[in-house]
Protein backbone atom coordinates (compact mmCIF):
# COMPACT_ATOMS: atom_id res chain seq x y z
CA UNK A 1 0.00 0.00 0.00
CA UNK A 2 1.62 3.43 -0.80
CA UNK A 3 0.95 5.82 1.59
CA UNK A 4 -0.46 9.55 1.21
CA UNK A 5 1.23 12.51 2.67
CA UNK A 6 0.02 15.89 3.25
CA UNK A 7 3.14 18.08 4.15
CA UNK A 8 1.77 21.28 5.85
CA UNK A 9 5.03 24.36 5.58
CA UNK A 10 6.91 21.72 3.06
CA UNK A 11 9.31 25.09 1.91
CA UNK A 12 10.69 24.86 6.20
CA UNK A 13 13.09 22.78 7.62
CA UNK A 14 10.95 20.08 8.93
CA UNK A 15 9.40 19.83 5.71
CA UNK A 16 11.88 19.72 3.31
CA UNK A 17 13.63 17.13 5.48
CA UNK A 18 10.55 14.93 5.31
CA UNK A 19 10.92 15.28 1.26
CA UNK A 20 14.42 13.83 1.80
CA UNK A 21 13.11 10.84 3.18
CA UNK A 22 10.30 10.49 0.77
CA UNK A 23 13.15 10.25 -1.80
CA UNK A 24 14.92 7.71 -0.51
CA UNK A 25 11.46 5.62 0.02
CA UNK A 26 10.11 6.60 -3.40
CA UNK A 27 8.18 3.34 -3.56
CA UNK A 28 6.36 3.38 -0.31
CA UNK A 29 5.00 7.07 -0.50
CA UNK A 30 2.81 9.43 -2.75
CA UNK A 31 2.64 13.04 -1.85
CA UNK A 32 -0.77 14.59 -2.08
CA UNK A 33 -0.47 18.09 -0.18
CA UNK A 34 1.98 20.70 0.07
CA UNK A 35 1.61 24.25 1.21
CA UNK A 36 4.09 27.03 1.95
CA UNK A 37 3.15 30.57 3.44
CA UNK A 38 5.00 32.64 0.69
CA UNK A 39 8.34 30.80 -0.59
CA UNK A 40 7.14 30.65 -4.58
CA UNK A 41 10.15 29.35 -5.88
CA UNK A 42 10.43 26.64 -3.53
CA UNK A 43 6.80 25.28 -3.82
CA UNK A 44 6.98 25.43 -6.87
CA UNK A 45 9.70 23.38 -7.21
CA UNK A 46 8.48 20.70 -4.57
CA UNK A 47 5.70 20.25 -7.14
CA UNK A 48 7.25 19.85 -10.29
CA UNK A 49 9.21 17.47 -8.80
CA UNK A 50 6.20 15.45 -6.76
CA UNK A 51 3.26 16.00 -8.79
CA UNK A 52 0.50 16.73 -5.52
CA UNK A 53 -2.46 17.29 -6.24
CA UNK A 54 -3.21 20.21 -3.65
CA UNK A 55 -0.56 23.18 -3.52
CA UNK A 56 -1.85 25.92 -1.05
CA UNK A 57 -0.28 29.40 -0.42
CA UNK A 58 -1.02 31.93 1.93
CA UNK A 59 -0.36 34.12 0.48
CA UNK A 60 -2.93 35.26 -2.41
CA UNK A 61 -0.16 37.12 -4.72
CA UNK A 62 1.89 34.46 -4.66
CA UNK A 63 -0.24 31.97 -5.15
CA UNK A 64 -1.39 33.07 -8.53
CA UNK A 65 1.90 33.70 -9.78
CA UNK A 66 2.54 29.52 -8.52
CA UNK A 67 -0.85 28.73 -10.15
CA UNK A 68 1.01 30.53 -13.71
CA UNK A 69 4.25 28.49 -13.07
CA UNK A 70 2.70 25.46 -12.89
CA UNK A 71 0.62 25.77 -15.80
CA UNK A 72 3.48 26.57 -18.27
CA UNK A 73 4.59 23.19 -17.21
CA UNK A 74 1.87 21.70 -17.78
CA UNK A 75 1.41 20.54 -14.19
CA UNK A 76 -2.11 19.19 -12.76
CA UNK A 77 -1.31 20.57 -9.05
CA UNK A 78 -4.36 22.51 -8.06
CA UNK A 79 -3.51 25.84 -6.56
CA UNK A 80 -5.34 27.10 -3.24
CA UNK A 81 -5.22 30.42 -1.50
CA UNK A 82 -7.27 32.22 1.17
CA UNK A 83 -8.14 31.80 5.29
CA UNK A 84 -9.57 28.41 5.18
CA UNK A 85 -7.59 26.47 2.38
CA UNK A 86 -4.98 24.78 4.69
CA UNK A 87 -8.28 23.22 6.95
CA UNK A 88 -10.36 22.29 3.92
CA UNK A 89 -7.08 20.47 1.75
CA UNK A 90 -6.57 18.47 5.26
CA UNK A 91 -10.41 17.93 5.20
CA UNK A 92 -11.46 17.01 1.72
CA UNK A 93 -8.14 14.87 0.71
CA UNK A 94 -7.80 11.48 0.57
CA UNK A 95 -4.69 11.65 2.93
CA UNK A 96 -3.37 8.79 5.24
CA UNK A 97 -0.82 11.00 7.07
CA UNK A 98 -0.57 14.48 7.60
CA UNK A 99 2.57 16.01 8.31
CA UNK A 100 2.33 19.29 11.00
CA UNK A 101 5.39 21.43 10.14
CA UNK A 102 4.20 25.17 10.12
CA UNK A 103 5.77 26.89 12.48
CA UNK A 104 3.64 29.00 15.22
CA UNK A 105 0.16 29.11 16.06
CA UNK A 106 -0.77 28.90 11.91
CA UNK A 107 -0.24 25.44 12.20
CA UNK A 108 -2.99 24.91 15.05
CA UNK A 109 -6.11 24.84 12.83
CA UNK A 110 -4.73 22.28 10.39
CA UNK A 111 -3.14 20.50 12.61
CA UNK A 112 -7.11 19.98 14.30
CA UNK A 113 -8.75 19.35 11.35
CA UNK A 114 -6.24 16.51 10.63
CA UNK A 115 -7.18 15.51 14.07
CA UNK A 116 -10.89 15.76 13.25
CA UNK A 117 -10.39 13.75 10.16
CA UNK A 118 -8.77 10.71 12.09
CA UNK A 119 -5.40 10.95 10.07
CA UNK A 120 -1.91 9.87 11.77
CA UNK A 121 -0.34 13.08 12.17
CA UNK A 122 3.39 13.57 12.62
CA UNK A 123 3.38 16.89 14.73
CA UNK A 124 6.31 19.14 14.30
CA UNK A 125 4.40 22.12 15.68
CA UNK A 126 4.57 22.32 19.30
CA UNK A 127 2.37 25.03 19.28
CA UNK A 128 -0.33 23.20 18.65
CA UNK A 129 -0.43 21.39 21.98
CA UNK A 130 0.89 24.75 23.71
CA UNK A 131 -1.53 26.50 22.65
CA UNK A 132 -4.46 24.14 22.75
CA UNK A 133 -2.83 20.53 24.30
CA UNK A 134 -6.52 19.50 26.10
CA UNK A 135 -8.15 20.32 23.00
CA UNK A 136 -6.01 18.70 20.43
CA UNK A 137 -5.69 15.47 22.43
CA UNK A 138 -9.10 14.81 22.71
CA UNK A 139 -9.54 15.55 19.07
CA UNK A 140 -7.30 12.51 18.90
CA UNK A 141 -8.86 10.16 21.14
CA UNK A 142 -12.59 10.99 20.17
CA UNK A 143 -11.75 10.99 16.35
CA UNK A 144 -9.10 7.66 16.39
CA UNK A 145 -6.36 9.43 15.29
CA UNK A 146 -2.79 8.70 15.86
CA UNK A 147 -0.62 11.15 17.07
CA UNK A 148 3.53 11.03 16.68
CA UNK A 149 5.92 13.06 17.77
CA UNK A 150 8.36 14.51 15.22
CA UNK A 151 10.12 17.15 17.93
CA UNK A 152 13.81 14.81 18.26
CA UNK A 153 13.20 14.75 21.90
CA UNK A 154 10.12 14.27 22.09
CA UNK A 155 10.38 11.55 19.64
CA UNK A 156 13.51 9.94 21.41
CA UNK A 157 10.60 9.83 24.60
CA UNK A 158 8.55 7.79 22.64
CA UNK A 159 11.17 5.62 21.62
CA UNK A 160 12.17 4.78 25.13
CA UNK A 161 8.53 4.98 27.10
CA UNK A 162 6.47 1.34 27.01
CA UNK A 163 4.58 0.87 23.90
CA UNK A 164 1.14 0.71 25.19
CA UNK A 165 -1.11 -0.17 21.78
CA UNK A 166 -1.55 0.42 17.93
CA UNK A 167 -2.50 4.22 17.97
CA UNK A 168 0.81 5.24 19.68
CA UNK A 169 -0.42 5.10 22.78
CA UNK A 170 2.22 4.97 25.64
CA UNK A 171 2.31 3.53 29.18
CA UNK A 172 4.33 4.75 31.92
CA UNK A 173 4.52 1.52 33.88
CA UNK A 174 7.46 1.64 35.68
CA UNK A 175 8.30 5.40 34.85
CA UNK A 176 10.20 7.44 37.32
CA UNK A 177 11.18 10.52 35.34
CA UNK A 178 11.66 12.05 31.27
CA UNK A 179 14.61 13.47 31.02
CA UNK A 180 14.18 16.25 28.01
CA UNK A 181 17.76 17.04 26.88
CA UNK A 182 18.59 20.45 25.51
CA UNK A 183 21.53 21.42 23.55
CA UNK A 184 21.75 25.25 25.14
CA UNK A 185 22.15 26.79 22.41
CA UNK A 186 24.96 29.35 20.96
CA UNK A 187 24.96 30.95 23.98
CA UNK A 188 25.57 28.84 26.66
CA UNK A 189 28.53 29.88 28.33
CA UNK A 190 28.17 33.21 27.16
CA UNK A 191 28.66 35.46 29.77
CA UNK A 192 25.16 36.61 31.43
CA UNK A 193 26.41 40.08 31.33
CA UNK A 194 27.06 40.10 27.81
CA UNK A 195 23.41 38.47 26.50
CA UNK A 196 22.24 41.94 25.73
CA UNK A 197 24.33 42.29 22.99
CA UNK A 198 23.34 39.47 21.27
CA UNK A 199 22.43 40.42 17.46
CA UNK A 200 19.88 38.30 15.46
CA UNK A 201 22.49 36.81 13.21
CA UNK A 202 24.19 35.32 16.36
CA UNK A 203 21.00 33.83 17.86
CA UNK A 204 19.96 32.20 14.73
CA UNK A 205 23.66 30.03 14.36
CA UNK A 206 23.08 27.23 16.34
CA UNK A 207 25.96 25.07 16.66
CA UNK A 208 24.33 21.35 16.39
CA UNK A 209 20.94 21.89 14.14
CA UNK A 210 19.75 23.42 10.93
CA UNK A 211 16.80 25.49 11.79
CA UNK A 212 14.14 28.73 10.49
CA UNK A 213 15.04 31.55 12.38
CA UNK A 214 12.48 31.59 14.67
CA UNK A 215 12.96 28.39 16.32
CA UNK A 216 16.73 29.11 16.56
CA UNK A 217 15.83 31.90 18.37
CA UNK A 218 13.76 30.11 20.86
CA UNK A 219 17.11 27.10 20.83
CA UNK A 220 19.20 30.59 22.00
CA UNK A 221 16.65 31.55 24.76
CA UNK A 222 15.79 27.87 25.42
CA UNK A 223 11.89 28.85 24.85
CA UNK A 224 11.70 26.06 22.55
CA UNK A 225 13.37 23.88 25.74
CA UNK A 226 10.64 25.20 27.82
CA UNK A 227 7.70 24.73 25.30
CA UNK A 228 8.77 21.25 24.92
CA UNK A 229 8.46 20.42 28.25
CA UNK A 230 4.70 21.86 28.16
CA UNK A 231 4.46 19.74 24.86
CA UNK A 232 5.74 16.85 26.57
CA UNK A 233 3.00 17.02 29.40
CA UNK A 234 0.31 16.81 26.98
CA UNK A 235 1.68 14.38 24.89
CA UNK A 236 2.71 11.60 27.72
CA UNK A 237 -0.08 13.01 30.17
CA UNK A 238 2.40 13.52 32.65
CA UNK A 239 3.30 16.62 35.05
CA UNK A 240 5.95 19.29 34.75
CA UNK A 241 7.60 17.34 38.15
CA UNK A 242 8.09 14.08 36.21
CA UNK A 243 10.14 16.02 33.52
CA UNK A 244 14.06 17.01 34.61
CA UNK A 245 15.46 19.46 31.28
CA UNK A 246 18.98 18.05 31.29
CA UNK A 247 21.49 19.90 28.82
CA UNK A 248 23.50 17.80 26.41
CA UNK A 249 25.66 20.20 24.37
CA UNK A 250 26.55 17.71 21.79
CA UNK A 251 23.02 16.90 20.65
CA UNK A 252 23.66 12.52 20.44
CA UNK A 253 21.35 12.01 23.05
CA UNK A 254 18.12 13.27 22.22
CA UNK A 255 16.38 12.50 25.60
CA UNK A 256 16.05 9.74 28.02
CA UNK A 257 13.56 7.72 30.46
CA UNK A 258 14.82 7.03 33.66
CA UNK A 259 12.78 3.83 35.41
CA UNK A 260 11.86 2.64 38.99
CA UNK A 261 14.45 -0.02 38.93
CA UNK A 262 17.53 2.46 37.82
CA UNK A 263 17.52 1.61 34.18
CA UNK A 264 17.82 4.87 32.12
CA UNK A 265 16.94 4.42 28.34
CA UNK A 266 18.05 6.59 25.94
CA UNK A 267 17.64 7.25 22.13
CA UNK A 268 20.70 8.53 20.65
CA UNK A 269 21.33 9.46 16.99
CA UNK A 270 22.82 12.40 14.79
CA UNK A 271 21.37 15.74 15.20
CA UNK A 272 19.59 15.36 12.08
CA UNK A 273 15.76 15.52 11.69
CA UNK A 274 15.43 12.61 9.36
CA UNK A 275 15.71 10.71 11.47
CA UNK A 276 12.45 11.10 13.68
CA UNK A 277 10.50 11.85 10.49
CA UNK A 278 11.44 8.36 9.34
CA UNK A 279 10.45 6.89 12.76
CA UNK A 280 6.98 8.66 12.56
CA UNK A 281 6.53 7.73 8.58
CA UNK A 282 7.05 3.65 8.87
CA UNK A 283 6.11 3.30 12.54
CA UNK A 284 5.98 0.45 13.93
CA UNK A 285 7.99 -0.17 11.26
CA UNK A 286 11.56 1.11 10.21
CA UNK A 287 12.95 2.81 6.74
CA UNK A 288 16.15 4.29 5.97
CA UNK A 289 16.39 7.79 6.41
CA UNK A 290 18.91 8.43 4.66
CA UNK A 291 21.45 9.22 7.37
CA UNK A 292 25.09 8.09 8.32
CA UNK A 293 25.14 5.56 11.62
CA UNK A 294 26.87 7.29 14.36
CA UNK A 295 30.34 6.30 14.59
CA UNK A 296 31.01 5.79 18.19
CA UNK A 297 34.81 5.12 17.43
CA UNK A 298 34.72 8.83 16.73
CA UNK A 299 32.39 10.77 19.06
CA UNK A 300 33.44 13.44 21.15
CA UNK A 301 32.86 13.00 25.38
CA UNK A 302 28.98 13.40 25.84
CA UNK A 303 28.70 15.62 29.22
CA UNK A 304 24.97 17.05 30.79
CA UNK A 305 24.24 19.32 33.18
CA UNK A 306 21.71 21.35 35.01
CA UNK A 307 19.93 24.62 32.93
CA UNK A 308 21.10 27.91 34.49
CA UNK A 309 17.68 29.59 34.68
CA UNK A 310 19.88 32.86 35.36
CA UNK A 311 20.87 32.62 32.00
CA UNK A 312 17.52 31.21 30.24
CA UNK A 313 14.51 32.59 32.10
CA UNK A 314 12.10 31.58 29.59
CA UNK A 315 12.29 28.02 30.98
CA UNK A 316 10.99 29.12 34.30
CA UNK A 317 8.10 30.93 32.53
CA UNK A 318 7.24 28.00 30.64
CA UNK A 319 7.34 25.64 34.02
CA UNK A 320 5.33 28.74 35.40
CA UNK A 321 2.83 28.52 32.49
CA UNK A 322 1.96 24.63 32.52
CA UNK A 323 1.92 24.61 36.07
CA UNK A 324 -0.76 27.16 36.12
CA UNK A 325 -2.35 25.69 33.28
CA UNK A 326 -5.49 27.27 32.21
CA UNK A 327 -4.60 29.58 29.03
CA UNK A 328 -1.28 30.08 30.63
CA UNK A 329 0.85 28.13 27.78
CA UNK A 330 -1.11 29.61 25.11
CA UNK A 331 -0.31 33.18 26.45
CA UNK A 332 3.32 32.16 26.89
CA UNK A 333 3.26 31.24 23.15
CA UNK A 334 1.57 34.08 21.69
CA UNK A 335 3.75 36.64 23.79
CA UNK A 336 6.68 34.67 22.74
CA UNK A 337 5.96 34.59 19.15
CA UNK A 338 5.50 38.38 19.22
CA UNK A 339 8.52 39.25 21.15
CA UNK A 340 11.20 36.85 18.87
CA UNK A 341 9.38 38.78 15.47
CA UNK A 342 10.28 41.95 17.47
CA UNK A 343 13.83 40.69 18.30
CA UNK A 344 14.82 39.60 14.68
CA UNK A 345 13.52 43.30 13.40
CA UNK A 346 15.79 44.84 15.55
CA UNK A 347 13.35 46.85 17.85
CA UNK A 348 13.92 44.88 21.05
CA UNK A 349 17.25 43.14 22.56
CA UNK A 350 17.66 39.72 22.95
CA UNK A 351 17.36 39.86 26.76
CA UNK A 352 14.46 41.62 26.40
CA UNK A 353 12.44 38.54 24.83
CA UNK A 354 11.87 36.72 28.25
CA UNK A 355 11.08 40.29 30.07
CA UNK A 356 8.53 40.53 27.30
CA UNK A 357 6.98 37.26 28.06
CA UNK A 358 7.05 37.55 31.83
CA UNK A 359 5.34 40.89 31.43
CA UNK A 360 2.53 39.58 29.52
CA UNK A 361 1.67 36.70 31.48
CA UNK A 362 1.85 39.10 34.43
CA UNK A 363 -0.88 41.61 32.84
CA UNK A 364 -3.29 38.93 31.08
CA UNK A 365 -5.79 37.32 33.28
CA UNK A 366 -5.52 33.57 33.24
CA UNK A 367 -8.72 31.19 32.17
CA UNK A 368 -9.86 28.20 31.18
CA UNK A 369 -9.66 27.54 27.72
CA UNK A 370 -12.63 25.25 26.81
CA UNK A 371 -13.01 25.66 23.00
CA UNK A 372 -11.29 26.73 19.96
CA UNK A 373 -13.04 29.94 19.84
CA UNK A 374 -11.55 30.45 23.72
CA UNK A 375 -7.91 29.43 22.64
CA UNK A 376 -7.94 31.95 19.77
CA UNK A 377 -9.41 34.96 21.78
CA UNK A 378 -6.72 34.21 24.60
CA UNK A 379 -3.88 33.92 21.67
CA UNK A 380 -5.08 37.27 20.31
CA UNK A 381 -5.44 39.63 23.97
CA UNK A 382 -1.80 37.77 24.12
CA UNK A 383 -0.49 39.06 20.78
CA UNK A 384 -1.80 42.65 21.27
CA UNK A 385 -0.33 43.05 25.05
CA UNK A 386 2.89 41.60 23.57
CA UNK A 387 2.70 44.34 21.16
CA UNK A 388 2.32 47.12 23.54
CA UNK A 389 4.92 45.65 26.05
CA UNK A 390 7.60 45.32 22.98
CA UNK A 391 6.89 49.35 21.88
CA UNK A 392 7.44 50.42 25.47
CA UNK A 393 10.68 48.72 25.09
CA UNK A 394 11.73 49.76 21.61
Amino acid sequence: MVEKIGILGSTGSIGCSTLDVLRVNADRYQVGLLTANSNVEALFKQCIEFSPEVAVMVEDNEARKLQELLESRGSNTRVLTGKNALVDAVKTLELDTVVAAIVGAAGLLPTLAAAREGKKILLANKEALVMSGDILMSEVDKNDAVLLPVDSEHNAIFQSLPDAGEKGRVSLEGVNKILLTGSGGPFRTTPVHQLHQVTPEQACAHPNWDMGKKISVDSATMMNKGLELIEACYLFAVSPDMIDIVVHPQSVVHSMVSYLDGSVLAQLGRPDMKTPIAHTLAWPERINAGVEPLDFYQMSDLTFEAPNYQRFPCLRLANEAIKAGGSAPCVLNAANEVAVEAFLEGRIRFTDIAVVNEEVLNRVTVTHCDSLEKVLEEDLMARATASRVCQERE
